[in-house]
């Protein structure tokens, strides 16, 4: 059997249907609104302010700017969150894992019925917290390659002008231009910032941007000029003061820089995430200095021992060779000797060319006079009678090359005569007929004829096409060949009736 509700006597009763006032009960009822906003005061004035170390968990900024998470430990978790004014003071970036101290006061959520803690600010707990923060960007960083040493940049051997990134007031720029001018007294802009706090790294950054901005001097540069190496450069510290050289807005802006950096923050057991970025570490400031430019008396000795080398290589060939011109010297005869015999020779010589010329010229004269004898009018008319005599006694050479004619003539004429016996075209003024094939060769017996697909007739006046089967049409006839003409008996007649010949000699 159902039991219906219990009043607050503690009796039974049935459940009312309207909301109605009980006796001794003068308390109104609360609206939602007004429950959750008592516990808001509530929990606000006895936890107005509070410090929670937790992790943080689930961050993320809204597009207002506001920071959202969560603090946990091992048992419990408690939303959080951070408005923007105070985020933007945060001396580094929120990232889940990290542990933290928050300062804020706790607060409810009528929205959701939740609690949660306002933070107005938040603080790294404890420098262990604070290495892991800073490993974690280093291995993301490193993922990323910017600190790659294929990235790193050979500094100059000369650099006209330095930039210099560090605190205007402190000790570091002091030594650093000490160390130059010891070393090479170089021309230096030196961009303040700050160099620890909220904001240090953001002004690193935009110092060493602006470095890589300047023109270069010249057509279009400006006023300032433009660095040929920057040091970025601070004091020793601990890993707090130093934060802001690990922050990834400073990292970011070094790997970036078109100019190289040579990072020398801290003493040398100092490291921070801008010496991995830079293009080169010192352990000092004073050390980047050093780096940063040679010792000009070096430079200078250095190039008096290069003259004196080089004044040492041109002059020892020339000092050898006036050695060996020397050895030489001593070795070679006296030169008026040689000239003495040699004048000797062509005085002797001389007198043998005399001696020879006159020789020559008698021998000539003697064969001139010799010569001269035969040429006397007696001899010429005498040897002038002896072959005219020749000439009488040879015989009548007309009459010989006429014998030869007739010879030859006779010869021709036979000639002529056994060429038209052996024409193989005269029998067909007889009536016969030659007969030859496709190819023009002379047929000469049955079978072959009967081989060929057409055959020629040659007679005396033409040729006529035939062919040795039934049915077959000859091609037309080719025009017949002129008849030979028998030209060795027709010359041979024309010189017959011509003019003898008349003597050769």
């Amino acid at each position: 059997m159902a039991r219906g509700p219990r009043s607050y006597s503690g009796s039974y009763e049935e459940a009312p249907l309207l909301a109605r006032e009980r006796p001794g009960d003068n308390a109104e009822p609360l609206s939602v609104s007004e429950i959750s906003n008592a516990l808001k005061r509530t929990v606000e004035d006895r936890f107005g302010h509070v410090r929670l170390r937790g992790e943080l968990s689930g961050v993320k900024r809204a597009a207002s700017g506001h920071m959202y998470a969560a603090l946990k430990d091992e048992n419990a978790v408690i939303d959080a969150v951070m408005w923007r004014g105070n985020a933007q003071r945060l001396s580094f970036m929120p990232e889940d894992g990290i542990e933290v101290v928050a300062t804020g006061k706790i607060t409810t959520y009528p929205g959701r019925s939740k609690y949660q803690i306002v933070i107005d600010s938040m603080e790294i707990a404890g420098e262990g917290a604070l290495l892991a923060l800073l490993e974690k960007l280093k291995g993301r960083l490193q993922a990323e390659g910017l600190f790659a040493p294929e990235r790193k940049r050979r500094l100059p051997f000369l650099p006209n002008v330095i930039g210099v990134v560090t605190s205007p007031t402190g000790s570091v720029i002091r030594d650093i231009l000490h160390r130059l001018g010891d070393r090479f007294p170089s021309r230096v802009v030196v961009w303040p910032v700050m160099v620890q706090g909220k904001g240090a790294a953001e002004q690193v950054a935009a110092a060493v941007r602006g470095f890589g901005q300047i023109q270069p001097n010249g057509p279009g540069g400006g006023p300032v000029p433009r660095p040929d190496v920057l040091i970025v450069a601070r004091g020793g510290g601990s890993i707090e003061d130093l934060w802001a050289f690990n922050e990834e807005v400073a990292v970011r802006a070094i790997a970036d820089s078109p100019i190289p950096v040579i990072s020398a923050v801290g003493h040398e057991t100092d490291t921070t995430l801008s010496d991995f970025a830079a293009d080169l570490r010192a352990p000092t400031p004073t050390a980047a200095a050093e780096l940063a430019v040679p010792v000009r008396a070096e430079l200078a000795n250095a190039l008096i021992e290069l003259g004196l080398r080089k004044r040492r290589g041109v002059a020892r060939p020339v000092s050898l060779a006036r050695e060996r011109l020397a050895n030489w010297s001593q070795r070679l005869p006296d030169p008026r000797a040689i000239v003495a015999e040699r004048a000797q020779r062509v005085d002797e010589l001389g007198e043998r060319l005399r001696r020879g010329l006159a020789t020559r010229a008698a021998r000539a004269q003697g064969r001139l006079s010799e010569a001269s004898g035969f040429l006397r009018p007696a001899v010429l008319t005498r040897q002038v009678a002896e072959e005219r005599r020749r000439l009488a006694a040879m015989p009548d050479t007309h009459r010989l090359v006429t014998r030869i004619q007739q010879r030859r003539g006779e010869q021709l004429t036979a000639t002529a005569r056994l060429l038209g016996q052996l024409d193989p075209y005269a029998p067909l003024e007889r009536g016969y007929a030659v007969v030859t094939g496709a190819g023009g060769d002379t047929i000469t017996n049955r079978a072959a004829a009967a081989g060929e697909a057409m055959l020629t007739l040659r007679f005396r006046d033409g040729t006529i096409d035939t062919a040795p089967t039934d049915g077959a049409t000859p091609p037309p006839a080719p025009p017949a060949p002129k008849k030979p003409r028998a030209k060795p008996a027709r010359r041979a007649e024309a010189n017959k009736g011509g003019p003898e010949q008349q003597s050769l000699f």
